[in-house]
């Protein structure tokens, strides 16, 4: 799968910077969840020197080539930007983009030499929030061990968000930034069951990070829902990364050449999932939402994407049976504004959220969750868990969001545990 929209050429993107105003007051930081400093990187690259416009992003970002890419910048930057009412604002992801990218390329900014501190920290996950907290303490001197579930590191922005968004050279050269900053990744390692946060501790860890996610898919109680054919989109998306890299033959990807495919929920997992069905060449694929499409919960990027992808949209459409024959899917039922309907359909794809799993919890005690199983966290040190020395951050704590606001919570959890682990030693412990 190719990427959806090309990035800007050398000339384009100082052209692009050199149309920031220099705000006094730069309301597109205000806009960015982690505060990146977006005028002083424009006009770095204005100025053609991406080498400082990379080292302003790092002061705030350890995932440059990633939030250009996949962060809803039109609600957030970019919507900010004093131009933007007249429809002129500046395209900051884009330029984002590019800077990483140029880094990437040419080689240009190599960090210094890390002075270590002592303190040893274990990061659970390596998704948005564990990579943030991975990379911010080991800026800060720390030794940090990643500890991930899948054979490569990424966690979701490796298996959750497909090629045409995301592409997964970006993904890996990213974790490779991030090792050279001394980060060492275990893989192929469930917490929980292949080690538990116990024997970290006992194997001298100071302090251990939940960055998991919400690795757990919803699902719908309706009749028929275990019918061969509706599955989970999570699903969909991993069995079609696996294929595209040689794991698995094409016949396990659970969509065939000329499915006719629905897919429940309307949030931007659920663009990813109909958007990649199209390119798994389903013949028809049909998105059924039970709201209006004022409450969509996915970016305007990609619904617009899906559109022109020749996506078809059922406002109003709220499931309420699976419809089958031999045991097998041929359609959905629905109420709608006309009454009952049922669309045809092979296969069904629920996208209709997620919840962390409870595996790491239920084998250390100590750790409360919430009525959903979402990780309780105090205010101070920020981030920190029920159980001493235990943090948590991103989805498995404030619910499925963007890769970018999960970032912002794990930036100051990164705080957080920094101060625990200086407390620990005025302490002497």
């Amino acid at each position: 799968m190719e990427e959806d929209e090309k990035g800007f050429t050398l000339e384009e993107v100082i052209a692009e910077a050199r149309r920031c105003l220099n705000c006094p007051k730069p309301l597109c930081r205000t806009g960015c969840p982690i505060e990146n400093d977006i005028p002083a990187f424009n006009h770095a690259v204005s100025l053609g020197n991406f080498g400082e416009a990379l080292s302003v992003i790092n002061l705030r970002s350890n995932l440059p080539a990633i939030c250009g890419r996949v962060c809803p910048h039109e609600t957030q930057c970019e919507g900010h930007c004093v131009l933007a009412k007249a429809g002129k604002g500046i395209k900051i992801g884009k330029i984002e983009r590019f800077i990483a990218d140029f880094d990437a390329e040419a080689n240009l900014n190599r960090e210094k030499k890390i002075e270590k501190i002592g303190g040893k920290v274990a990061v659970i996950g390596s998704g948005p929030a564990g990579l943030t907290v991975a990379g911010d303490l080991a800026r800060k001197g720390y030794d940090v061990v990643v500890y991930e579930n899948e054979s490569e590191p990424g966690g979701v922005l490796l298996y959750g968000i497909p090629e045409f968004r995301l592409p997964k050279d970006v993904v890996r050269r990213t974790t490779k930034k991030i090792a050279e900053l001394g980060v060492q990744f275990v893989t192929n390692t469930m917490v929980g069951t292949d080690i538990t946060i116990d024997e970290m501790f006992k194997n001298g860890f100071d302090a251990v990070f939940i960055g998991t996610g919400t690795a757990l898919s919803k699902s719908l109680d309706i009749p028929g829902i275990e019918t061969a054919g509706v599955l989970q989109a999570n699903y969909l998306l991993r069995m079609v990364r696996l294929y595209q890299d040689g794991n698995v033959e094409r016949n396990e990807v659970p969509i065939n050449e000329g499915d006719n495919v629905i897919v429940i929920g309307a949030g931007n997992v659920a663009m990813d999932a109909c958007r990649t069905a199209i390119r798994m060449k389903a013949s028809k694929v049909t998105v059924a939402y039970r709201k209006t499409v004022e409450f969509m919960k996915a970016a305007k990027a990609e619904f617009d994407g899906a559109i022109s992808d020749g996506v078809d949209f059922k406002w109003e459409h709220a499931p309420l049976e699976i419809v089958s024959e031999n045991g097998k899917v041929t359609g959905l039922k629905c109420s709608s504004p006309d009454g009952e309907v049922v669309i045809p359909a092979t296969k069904i794809i629920i996208a209709i959220g997620s919840k962390p799993a409870a595996g790491i919890v239920s084998t250390t005690q100590g750790i409360d969750v919430d009525e959903a199983g979402f990780v309780v966290t105090k205010e101070k040190p920020y981030g920190m868990t029920t159980l001493r020395g235990v943090f948590a951050g991103g989805d498995v704590v404030h619910k499925p969001a963007t890769v970018v606001l999960a970032m912002r919570e794990a930036k100051k959890v990164a705080t957080g545990i920094s101060q625990f682990l200086e407390a620990k030693k005025l302490l002497g412990e």
